[in-house]
């Protein structure tokens, strides 16, 4: 199999669109915990381990298979992770013990660590030669599907019946979509004759080395915030600003990745040198609004926080990304980026 020369555009919208409803997956559940605390009746300390199993699977799966796709191409791990999102559905579906949620929560980490690791490059090498925002394509259909799952689990639990159930039926359904229409989109990759499929460390040649440190440095503390943004809303909302609106709580978690994404955009009128500094400045910025909705129990200042914190986050993300990519060898982009968002999922787990 040889890969395509010239890609189409249909081809570059369907895997960005497999990787949003991909990355939709991981973060539906977010809303719902306080419904499944009050079924399951487990205390909120289960819910550090659940956010810690999902960042184990994705690092696991960046670890594992991460340069698989340099290998053996794009599509079939594009399918691979798009499936691991449907068993995470179909677990969340079935389950009714905190044992469930863990399982299905490892799951939704595998498919996030396949798709981040692949669909990335996949995006940015399916891209049509006149479209220069690729990367922004790219991490802004990982950001936008971030942001919409909770929005959309926010509102099934607060305005349909059966909120645990019929949201993940409707995820089943987008990930079906997504696989048809990653069965049909050319390969980017010229499959060996022989494969030599390995579990393998991350690999990041020599050349690239000082880019991806510096990248990852600050991503790290971009995704650190993510995380921590995310995991705290939920508890915060509920226990200190008696905001029980599964919709207004899901909108304010979305508000972070929609954030992240206008972060994302604006860096083509900012100066390159001045990327990861702006973001970084966000992140503080943000930070400390957060620490002062707590105190304050202020819902206005918790959405700053988020609004702020989120743009630094995807000046970072996005700069990172921009700069890693484009300094890896053609046969390593699918690895060093895994080995880039390894680093990043760490300070979730």
């Amino acid at each position: 199999m040889t890969p395509s020369a010239s890609p189409s555009s249909r081809d570059f919208f369907i895997a960005a669109g497999a990787l949003l409803i991909a990355m939709l997956g991981t973060t539906l559940p977010t809303p719902l915990y306080a419904i499944y605390q009050q079924r399951l009746g487990f205390d909120a300390s289960w819910l550090t381990i659940i956010f810690s199993i999902y960042a184990a699977g994705v690092i696991a799966a960046l670890l594992a298979v991460g340069s698989w796709s340099d290998r053996l191409g794009r599509r079939p791990m594009l399918l691979a992770g798009l499936l691991m999102g449907a068993i995470s559905a179909v677990i969340f579906l079935c389950t009714d013990s905190i044992t469930g949620l863990l399982i299905g929560r490892l799951f939704s980490g595998l498919s996030a660590g396949i798709m981040t690791g692949t669909a990335t490059v996949a995006v940015i090498e399916l891209a049509p030669k006149t479209f220069k925002n690729a990367t922004l394509m790219a991490t802004a259909a990982n950001m936008l599907g971030l942001g919409i799952g909770p929005l959309l689990a926010g509102f099934t639990s607060q305005h349909l019946a059966d909120p645990l159930h019929l949201i993940f039926y409707v995820h089943l359904a987008l990930l079906l979509l997504a696989a048809v229409g990653v069965a049909v989109i050319r390969e980017t990759v010229e499959r060996a004759e022989q494969l030599k499929l390995s579990i393998q460390k991350p690999s990041v040649p020599a050349p690239v080395r000082s880019v991806f440190i510096s990248a990852s440095i600050a991503g790290l503390a971009g995704f650190s915030v993510a995380g921590l943004f995310t995991s705290m809303v939920p508890s915060v909302m509920i226990h200190i600003m008696d905001v029980h609106g599964g919709l207004l709580i899901g909108a304010v978690i979305g508000l972070f990745f929609v954030a992240s994404i206008l972060g994302q955009g604006a860096l083509q009128w900012l100066p390159k040198t001045l990327h990861m500094s702006l973001g970084c400045v966000g992140l503080i910025i943000g930070m400390v609004c957060l620490g002062l909705s707590i105190g304050t129990a202020s819902l206005l200042l918790l959405v700053c926080a988020g609004l702020l914190a989120g743009i630094g986050q995807g000046m970072i993300l996005r700069a990172g990304m921009g700069a890693v990519t484009a300094s890896s060898p053609p046969h390593q982009k699918a690895a060093v980026t895994s080995a880039f968002f390894v680093v990043l999922y760490v300070s979730i787990s």
